[in-house]
């Protein structure tokens, strides 16, 4: 009988061992057969059960098929014995990987979504309970394999011919028939926006919603999502227009987008269990300080930034998030660079502020990141994440493009904010929106540099 709590792996990836002490006398004994906070220090994945079942086998031989649930549990017997086999449906390297252990009430095994799950019970009387994380539905379907499939190679204690299987497991396929388990997969909001197409490229595999068809700020919308498809959202939905935020229809369409939409998708995201990556702003910040860091604190100038941090904020709130605040994001839409490609072929010699400093972030360099965070998975929080190399201004950026565009740099002209904003209707702007890079570079991510990027923009 085992007095300390462990947490064994297995050849399986995720299928993990518990041994639980059983604090006994002449009465019997007593075991914490759930205890988040200790197991979770041993490295068991806090996985949020909702549902407490239990099952019951009268009669040695009793022997459940070999099936693959949509849905993360740790079993553990109350009574009785039994064998458990476990096989990995998953696709990949591992794909039918085999693990047996002796079940008695001192044992849990924690069983990931997609790894095949059987039990053959040694004793009569043998009563299994099993925490899951997601609610039973009556619709679902689940991956099985024969049990008796010599590919697995698995020593049944009674042999599956003189077990009792009911007739739907005993017609379960061979493993060289089965159709692994599929993934859950990310799920991008606001695919088809300039960032969203570049996550598109790098997510092959994600699912992408269009704002036109799917209404972040409507509650509905959510529900009409089968979300236990998905493990990660990437939202790259925003409004993000500056100036029109600070008039009356603006401001309300802004706090729309950028917090209340955001309200509704942490509130899915922390039932499903849903890893969120929200993409920020340097204007949350009023560019007071040459450079920002992740730990400063909001200080928005303006109605966009302003609803920008309150949606950070409630993206925080969230277990699994990471917020990716950028800064002059380029993309194949129109843009700065573009705007300046174009006049520099036009012949058009333009006036452009120079007291406003930062550094582009290309949308295939965004979304490059995003995927390092999703793939490394660094802890969780917020990552700044723009163009790498010496900042610049916007005068600075137009004389770069002019250069490669043919054009002497010198058709550009300074302008102070100022003299460029008289007489128009502008939103206040940080003055300094350089991110400080060092969180994300230790993580082994390396921006690119800016200069590299218009080359290639550009080229």
């Amino acid at each position: 009988m085992t007095t300390d709590l462990t947490v064994r792996a297995t050849a399986i990836d995720g299928l993990l061992v518990l041994d639980l002490p059983l604090h006994g006398d002449s009465r019997g004994w007593f075991k914490e057969n759930w205890q988040r906070e200790k197991m979770t220090a041993l490295g068991l994945p806090d996985f949020e059960p909702v549902q407490n079942n239990v099952s019951y086998n009268a009669t040695a031989g009793a022997t459940r098929g070999i099936h693959a649930e949509p849905w993360d549990k740790l079993v553990s017997l109350m009574t009785g014995r039994a064998f458990g086999a476990w096989v990995d449906l998953r696709p990949g390297a591992d794909f039918g990987t085999t693990v047996t252990v002796d079940l008695h009430p001192g044992v849990a095994v924690f069983v990931p979504r997609g790894v095949g799950n059987s039990y053959q019970a040694l004793e009569d009387g043998t009563t299994y309970a099993y925490l899951v994380n997601e609610h039973w539905r009556p619709d679902v379907v689940y991956t099985a394999v024969a049990l008796d499939d010599p590919a697995l190679g698995i020593d049944w204690p009674i042999p599956i011919s003189e077990a009792e299987v009911s007739d739907k497991d005993r017609a379960n396929p061979l493993l060289a028939d089965v159709t692994p388990m599929e993934p859950r997969r990310a799920l991008i909001l606001g695919g088809y926006g300039q960032l969203g197409r570049a996550l598109r490229a790098a997510l092959p595999d994600a699912d992408a919603v269009d704002l036109d068809t799917f209404d972040m700020t409507d509650p509905a919308a959510y529900a009409g999502v089968d979300w236990a498809r998905y493990d990660t959202v990437v939202n790259a939905a925003a409004y993000t227009a500056v100036d029109a935020a600070e008039t009356s229809d603006g401001r309300r369409a802004a706090w729309a987008a950028n917090v209340t939409a955001l309200t509704h998708l942490a509130r899915v995201a922390r039932r499903h269990r849903l890893t969120v990556v929200h993409i920020s702003s340097d204007y949350v910040f009023d560019g007071t300080h040459e450079s920002h860091d992740e730990e400063e604190p909001f200080s928005p100038l303006g109605v966009y930034g302003q609803t920008k941090a309150a949606g950070d904020a409630v993206i925080a709130t969230l277990d699994r998030h990471y917020v990716v605040r950028t800064s002059w994001v380029i993309g194949d839409g129109g843009n700065f660079v573009r705007t300046m490609a174009r006049l520099a072929k036009d012949g058009v010699s333009p006036s452009v502020v120079d007291d406003q400093v930062g550094r582009l972030t290309f949308t295939d360099d965004l979304a490059r990141g995003i995927v390092h965070l999703l793939r490394t998975r660094p802890g969780y929080g917020t990552y700044n994440l723009s163009g790498g190399g010496a900042p610049m201004s916007w005068y600075d950026v137009a004389r770069e493009v002019f250069a490669r565009c043919g054009r002497d740099p010198g058709d550009v002209t300074p302008s102070s904010t100022e003299a460029y904003g008289k007489d128009k209707d502008l939103a206040p702007r940080p003055r300094h929106s350089v991110l400080d890079l060092a969180k994300i570079e230790s993580t082994g991510f390396v921006p690119t540099p800016v200069s590299t990027s218009l080359d290639d923009y550009l080229g």
